[in-house]
C-alpha cells in the first residue's frame, strides 16, 4: 500500500485546483530509471486507470501505480515539505537503500 500524510493531502488538492482539475485526476507514482542513484520517482496527474495499474486510496487521494513500479514502492509515504531544507513531493520509502542528496533518486 501506498499511503499519503495530511499535508501531502492539502498539496495535491491544492495543485488539482490551481491546475483547474477535477477529482477524476488522481496521483500517478511511477518509478524510471535515472539520477543519481539509479531510479527516480515520477509523481504527476491522470484520469487514466490502465489495465495493468494498482490503485490505492488513502485519506481520500487515490494513488495509481503500474504493477512494475509497486515492486519499489510497496510501504511507501508521500510527504510534502515546505521547510527551509528543500520545498517539494517527499517519498519516504523503506524499499530503498540509500538516497541521492537531493532526495529525487534512490536504490534498492
Amino acid at each position: 500500500m501506498i499511503t499519503v500524510t495530511e499535508k501531502a493531502k492539502s498539496k495535491i488538492i491544492e495543485l488539482r485546483q490551481q491546475d483547474g482539475l477535477n477529482d477524476n485526476h488522481n496521483i500517478r507514482v511511477a518509478v524510471e530509471g535515472g539520477g543519481c542513484s539509479g531510479l527516480m520517482y515520477d509523481l504527476k496527474f491522470d484520469a487514466a486507470v490502465q489495465p495493468q495499474d494498482q490503485v490505492f486510496e488513502d485519506k481520500g487521494i487515490k494513488i495509481l501505480v503500474d504493477k512494475k513500479s509497486l515492486l519499489y514502492l510497496l510501504g511507501t509515504e508521500l510527504d510534502f515539505s515546505d521547510g527551509l531544507n528543500g520545498k517539494g513531493f517527499q517519498f519516504i520509502n523503506p524499499n530503498a537503500t540509500r538516497t541521492c542528496g537531493c532526495g529525487e533518486s534512490f536504490a534498492v
